[in-house]
């Protein structure tokens, strides 16, 4: 059966294994996650499994308090941090509104139904699994930052920085930057997946995952395990 979980990064640690050698691993909080949905080809076109994680405290909002403008009758007891669509969404399933939704496309669905709850220990210790997350976004940046650009040389005029670029192309052919030139801009806050990691260990009573090595992201941020599709 293919397996997949949402889950928050917590931040890294170690870990000693049998032989006292010691394992850097990265923990993450895995589940629990609620199937809040189950796509077929007769309805949706495709098959695939919906998750849900983590839990959104619902709020109702009046409008009693300053600057707050009434609402009407009809929608006063809607909840504020939900959007009306969404929340019929989760209604329809009879499952508590979440705050992360993600679909996992499986060969087999037929092991899942609507309500059903994954939690950590879907996942056993040595098993190899494919991790996504988005990366640490670390706003503009150069082109030796961002792609390992070699400096110009310091002397003899090469201009008053040395960090700069270099030639963009040629001048009456093509006239124009190549598409997909490697220049300054926006480093990370991109999808990232890192394939083939570990899992060390598992504690399922508090829904706790150890992966060995580094995943993408900051502590906090959401990440999705899977089986590894090179394993």
């Amino acid at each position: 059966m293919q397996k997949a979980i949402i889950g928050k990064k917590i931040g890294m640690t170690q870990i000693f294994d049998e032989k006292g050698k010691v394992v850097p691993v990265t923990v993450v909080e895995a589940g629990p996650c609620v199937v809040a949905q189950i796509k077929t080809v007769e309805n949706d076109g495709y098959e695939a499994v919906q998750l849900g994680f983590g839990d959104i405290k619902l709020k109702v909002q009046n409008g009693t308090g300053k600057g707050k403008r009434k609402r009407s009758d009809k929608f006063k007891d809607t909840p504020v941090n939900i959007t009306k669509p969404l929340l019929g969404h989760f209604q329809k399933a009879d499952v508590a509104p979440k705050k992360t939704l993600r679909e996992f496309r499986f060969d087999d669905i037929s092991t899942y139904n609507v309500g059903d709850v994954i939690k950590a220990d879907t996942f056993a210790e040595g098993d190899k699994i494919d991790v996504t997350g988005k990366s640490k976004g670390k706003g503009y940046a150069g082109v030796i930052k961002r792609w390992n650009f070699h400096r110009l040389k310091e002397t003899h005029g090469s201009g008053p920085v040395a960090r700069h670029g270099g030639s963009m192309g040629a001048c009456s052919t093509p006239s124009r930057v190549w598409k997909g030139k490697k220049m300054a801009g926006h480093l990370g806050a991109e999808r990232v997946t890192v394939q083939n990691l570990t899992v060390v260990k598992i504690d399922a009573e508090n829904n706790l995952i150890a992966v060995k090595g580094a995943i993408p992201g900051p502590n906090g941020g959401i990440v999705v395990i899977r089986d590894s599709v090179k394993a």
